[in-house]
């Protein structure tokens, strides 16, 4: 079925239907160089398909209802089960800069979200937000790598979040595009003066009006076996099915966001670029990303045992099951190269798994304290994402970072549901071929925007905010699928332990492209057909 087929045929999505016609680790990194014959053909379109905060066993667990869209991919993909983002913070900048870059976060540079491609420099365009681009991004992408072959290959990439749309393609001025609170898709200064006439038109009809008043209910024809009555849920409010979607136009767009519903906005849009830019003619290789984030807002707000979570797998499983149809209508399936993984993972509610929401505002108490005694700024000090980050011109009296570091540590050692605080520059000297935290922590970090010392969470504990979050070096955090499907790929089911770095590589191979700089990944040599 192809796409205006599929949103027909399911109510609740109110007939927003578009068609075809439309408009020092383990492992060792790869050098520039290595490339190989292509099989067949030369691909013209590279297609990287992003579920965000998507865990392997979503796809084990509900895998009777999907039907569509992950089993095409699966059953035609060498599937790596047992991929980790082998970084601390595993966040969702970090995550996209590490895919198509083939580098951990300490060579990116891209180490927190807080600190990923926010800016007031290069404002929106339209809608409502903070400016956006990748101007911390530090090196190359696969794009880069596409475009040292041939300059005229182009690159679009869609997501409802700004990092997650910016960091696959890198610093080229491309056709980049996200969506706001208030329902437009937009792009920023950095990368062009005005809309293109496709996407205004676009924005013109205000898609997400559509939904405002309507209910998003559980899909049809699934055993949802989940609990729906889970107070953590949501914060105690609107836990329940249905979920009724605002009258008011003003905050329906931000309604969408946190709902199945915004999967369904982006797969339109990224078709309507797709049709509109004319990707993968040939004769060279295009680049198409997509970032499907409702995964990560519907999995932050009800948790990954959710009934939600199970309903808004089953969608995007129908909306990926469309966009295949939709492409493989338009271009030579055998000249596409698909590769799907995802930013992170989660962990549960760690209310029903004796896990402890951890505050650590006493430990930071403690060190502004410390700070203030010595008559300096406690502005000079900051805990974000696990890392105590000191400015160290800013402070004053004779106070030493190492003085206030220990402190901190000391502090941060009592508080409840942390594992471990350790100095950043001791890591190093742990054996970090065995200590997966350790390495994960030093591959997080370039030197000029390291930590003074890290702090890492018991496995199942969380930072209070979200009823369910990521963020941690913990398996549960850092596991996703990463897959890929083309015909350099043999089909097959890999269980061994890689790492999403070797995602860049591996289909740099497989395109019979050369990374233009040194990388972290490898090339997943099981991947390929014999």
């Amino acid at each position: 079925m192809r796409l205006s087929e599929i949103l027909r045929s399911t109510p609740s999505w109110v007939g927003l239907a578009f068609a075809v016609a439309g408009c020092a680790s383990p492992g060792a990194g790869v050098a520039s160089g290595n490339a190989p014959p292509v099989r067949g053909q030369q691909p013209t379109l590279v297609v990287m398909l992003t579920v965000d905060q998507l865990r392997p066993d979503y796809l084990e667990r509900f895998k009777g209802d999907l039907t569509r869209g992950f089993p095409r991919l699966l059953n035609r993909g060498a599937y790596f089960t047992n991929a980790h983002h082998d970084h601390a913070i595993t966040e969702t900048a970090p995550g996209h800069a590490t895919l198509l870059t083939g580098r951990f976060p300490r060579s990116t540079g891209i180490t927190r979200n807080i600190a990923g491609v926010n800016t007031p420099q290069y404002p929106l365009l339209v809608g409502k937000g903070a400016g956006a681009a990748p101007f911390r991004l530090r090196g190359t992408t696969l794009f880069d790598w596409l475009r040292a072959v041939n300059p005229a290959a182009r690159a679009l990439s869609v997501s409802a979040k700004d990092r997650s749309a910016i960091l696959p393609v890198g610093r080229e001025k491309q056709d980049v595009y996200w969506f706001t609170d208030d329902g437009y898709f937009t792009t920023s200064s950095w990368y062009r003066a005005a809309m293109p006439a496709w996407a205004a038109a676009f924005n013109a009809a205000e898609p997400t009006r559509a939904y405002a008043g309507t209910t998003w209910d559980l899909s049809p024809g699934v055993n949802f076996t989940e609990p729906d009555s889970v107070p953590l849920e949501r914060g105690g409010r609107g836990f329940t099915y249905p979920h009724r979607f605002t009258t008011n136009l003003d905050s329906i767009g931000l309604a969408v966001r946190y709902s199945p519903m915004v999967d369904e906005l982006t797969a339109r849009f990224a078709w309507r670029g797709f049709r509109e830019l004319d990707l993968g003619r040939g004769p060279g290789m295009d680049l198409l990303a997509v970032s499907f984030s409702g995964t990560d807002y519907v999995g932050h707000t009800y948790g990954p045992e959710s009934r939600e979570v199970h309903d808004n797998m089953v969608r995007l499983d129908r909306v990926l099951g469309a966009f295949l149809d939709s492409l493989f209508a338009v271009r030579d399936s055998t000249r596409i190269v698909f590769a799907l993984s995802s930013d992170h993972g989660v962990q549960k509610i760690p209310e029903l798994h004796g896990g402890v929401r951890v505050v650590m505002r006493p430990a930071m108490v403690a060190a502004r304290a410390l700070v203030r005694r010595y008559g300096g700024d406690t502005t000079a000090i900051d805990f974000e994402s696990g890392g105590f980050f000191i400015e160290k011109d800013a402070l004053a009296g004779g106070l030493s970072a190492r003085m206030l570091t220990d402190s901190f540590m000391v502090a941060a050692r009592k508080v409840n549901g942390v594992m471990r605080v350790e100095r950043y520059e001791a890591l190093v000297r742990l054996d970090t071929l065995t200590d997966a935290i350790a390495r994960r922590w030093v591959h997080m970090f370039p030197a000029d925007l390291a930590p003074t010392a890290v702090v890492t969470l018991r496995p199942g504990s969380i930072y209070a905010g979200n009823v369910a979050t990521h963020g941690t070096p913990h398996d549960e955090d850092s596991n996703v699928p990463l897959l890929f499907v083309g015909e350099a790929f043999a089909p097959g089911r890999h269980d061994g332990f890689v790492r999403t770095v070797d995602l860049a590589a591996t289909l740099a191979h497989a395109l019979g492209i050369r990374p233009t700089e040194r990388l972290d990944g490898r090339v997943l040599e099981d991947a390929f057909r014999r």
